[in-house]
């Protein structure tokens, strides 16, 4: 019991302390959850949800980044943009499909 309070206070702290950072966090990590659901059951709106997770939360690191930039400006840049052009070339795949 001890362990699950330490996580939800860890939760709390972090979501207090960088917002919008935690809110990319959540929307990657539900990206993640979508992604893998898309494979196991392949449905469609699954992996729409996944990809636009994905878009979303990389748009917002771009956005925080030029706003604020953090010590690993370049890497963080760079796989945000990698995953913007992964998740484009996702949702061009699935237009062609239909």
């Amino acid at each position: 019991m001890r362990l699950w309070h330490f996580w939800l206070n860890t939760l709390i702290v972090s979501s207090q302390y960088n917002p919008p950072r935690f809110v990319e966090l959540l929307m990657l990590t539900l990206a993640i959850a979508m992604l893998i659901l898309a494979t196991i059951l392949p449905e469609l709106p699954y992996l729409i949800l996944g990809l636009s997770f994905v878009v979303g939360s990389s748009l917002s690191i771009l956005i925080r980044e030029a706003i604020a930039p953090s010590p690993q400006k370049r890497i963080t840049q760079f796989t945000a943009l990698l995953l913007l052009a992964i998740s484009i070339y996702g949702f061009t795949d699935i237009i062609k499909t239909l």
